[in-house]
């Protein structure tokens, strides 16, 4: 009876990470992400409706101390390149929509900001295993760099510079 618990066991083990892995796959971010989300203000954005323009999407969490910061830099650079980019900030946490709301009372910003559904991930993107995670769509709607980790105004101009030279 041991010897059958033990073959159980290991059967088991070994095909967690086979799973695992084939879920990460379902995840992947595609070349061309698709995302249409509603927005904290009633409204919805579609990635798709803004082919033509640089496009910041990023995944960030009250909780996130890089992602508070980070969040000021990416507003400014929105604001300065509003005739050609466009931003959304999702909100990736499990809390309740007042948290969120209260959050952004304190650190507004110029981009749109959606609250994501942390057990229903975005079919289009990786989820998000650290934060600030964000990523610099090209106006061809292709992911033009992914950034872990905050990032600044410089790192999106590099970015659109090197893109701009395609």
């Amino acid at each position: 009876m041991n010897r059958i618990r033990l073959a159980l066991a290991f059967a088991l083990v070994a095909a967690v990470p086979t799973g695992l892995a084939h879920a990460d796959e379902q995840h992947a971010t595609k070349a061309k992400p698709a995302l249409s989300i509603a927005t904290l203000d009633g409204k919805t954005f579609d990635l798709s409706a803004q082919r033509g323009r640089w496009v910041i999407v990023n995944f960030w969490a009250t909780w996130c101390s890089p992602c508070i910061k980070e969040m000021p830099d990416i507003s400014a650079w929105v604001g300065a390149h509003a005739k050609e980019a466009s931003a959304i900030g999702i909100a990736w946490e499990d809390t309740e929509r007042e948290e969120i709301d209260a959050f952004v009372k304190k650190h507004p910003v110029s981009y749109a900001l959606a609250q994501g559904d942390v057990y229903n991930p975005l079919p289009d993107f990786e989820v998000p295993r650290n934060l600030p995670l964000t990523y610099v769509i090209a106006p061809d709607g292709t992911v033009a760099k992914k950034f872990t980790g905050p990032i600044t105004g410089d790192d999106l101009d590099k970015v659109v510079a090197a893109g701009a030279g395609k």
